[in-house]
């Protein structure tokens, strides 16, 4: 209803409860024009940032970890499952169900199928090209692992504010803590140094916050029909890679607590997308 209508129901200025009925200042723009489309004035640039690095970060502080003490391959195992399990809500919570207000039940199906079937094949080009590559070829796979990770982490980012992505982040940052620490003893088994390795899983995370920071960038201005469709696609081969890297890895390392870890792992997610 239009706010100069609305001022003659029944008498009363029903308008005045409109916000888009408030009067603007002088010069200023129609309202949801000249706002930082990324963050929706909610979150700044700077959280942004902090919370792309804190999930990266795992990776350094995972391999220094790895390096110079290393995970007993239960407490890995536990520590992944948690993380897989809490990825498992997040996904539907933070990237899946939100993309269905944009786009029909088919087209969100078949971009995630998509997301899905693309990195299961990139997957097993990596298992076929380095079965034997030991740490180097484990170094690979949480890459390949990584990239629709924080490609969907950026996305997530956009329009949102810390809390809503504290899920998400959360379940990054406890999947990249064990896979680098066991990556990084790998590594060194195979010969190479402490500072090399290191410095290996420091490139790794930069490239990853790189990734984030394109889905965040790339897409902040895009149409919300396209960023669902890439979270959806981001979605599907993080569900791929729990089901060939994370989950089957975990249940090796872990065989008695597996379950029980998932579970912790969802209520923890859950808890965590309640704060937002």
């Amino acid at each position: 209803m239009p706010c100069s209508v609305a001022r003659l129901v029944d008498g009363r200025d029903i308008a005045a409860a409109r916000p888009e009925c408030k009067p603007r200042a002088v010069g200023a723009l129609p309202r949801g024009q000249g706002e930082p489309p990324a963050i929706g004035g909610v979150l700044s640039f700077m959280v942004v940032i902090a919370v792309i690095l804190i999930t990266s970060a795992a990776l350094i502080l995972g391999a220094v970890w790895g390096a110079f003490r290393g995970l007993g391959d239960q407490t890995e195992g536990f520590i992944v499952s948690m993380a897989g399990g809490a990825l498992i809500v997040s996904l539907m919570e933070e990237m899946i169900r939100p993309s269905t207000e944009t786009l029909p039940l088919l087209a969100v199906t078949v971009a995630i199928g998509f997301g899905a079937t693309l990195f299961t094949l990139l997957d097993n080009w990596v298992d076929a090209k380095l079965s034997n590559a030991g740490g180097i070829g484990l170094l690979l796979a949480v890459t390949l692992d990584g990239v629709p990770e924080n490609l969907a982490l950026g996305t997530a980012l956009i329009g949102s504010d810390a809390l809503q992505v504290a899920a998400l982040a959360g379940s990054i940052f406890l999947s990249n803590l064990p896979e680098a620490a066991g990556g990084a003893k790998r590594m060194m088994k195979d010969g190479r140094s402490r500072g090399t390795v290191i410095a290996i899983w420091s490139g790794v995370a930069v490239l990853l916050s790189v990734a984030a920071l394109l889905g965040y960038w790339g897409l902040s201005d895009a149409p919300d029909e396209l960023t669902s469709a890439i979270k959806c696609f981001a979605a599907g081969a993080v569900v791929a890679s729990l089901a060939r890297e994370v989950f089957p890895q975990a249940r090796k390392e872990d065989k008695k607590w597996t379950g029980v870890a998932v579970a912790l792992g969802l209520c923890l997610s859950l808890t965590l997308s309640q704060l937002g």
